[in-house]
């Protein structure tokens, strides 16, 4: 028996939330802002959103520090390594939200709750 919550998902709720984690991966935080922004109707998109921003300001926090580092070498394979898991994440969040299941950054920094 499904709960009320899964009775309420949509398929475009879905498709927005795929494609907020897709865009994450081309465009950085830009996606998961302006759909944080404008979707607060939706409750999983803005769930969705909130988490993939949260992320991306995680990736873009390490791939600062990869760039202040790699004055002594080793920063890049801080970005080498923050870049792989920014992708990897990104797309087991696009393969959770497009099954419609909530998916959670092991790593990311909640700084917007």
């Amino acid at each position: 028996m499904e709960s009320e919550g899964a009775a309420e998902l949509t398929q475009d709720s879905k498709n927005m939330a795929l494609l907020l984690w897709v865009g994450a991966i081309f465009f950085g935080f830009i996606p998961p802002l302006i759909l944080f922004l404008v979707k607060k109707d939706d409750a999983y998109v803005y769930d969705q959103s909130k988490e993939a921003l949260n992320w991306s300001i995680t990736a873009m926090i390490g791939y600062f520090a990869g760039a202040i580092l790699a004055v002594i070498l080793i920063g890049f394979f801080v970005m080498a390594a923050v870049g792989i898991c920014h992708l990897i994440f990104c797309i087991l969040g696009a393969v959770a939200t497009s099954e419609g299941k909530p998916f959670r950054v092991p790593f990311a920094l909640r700084l917007i709750k």
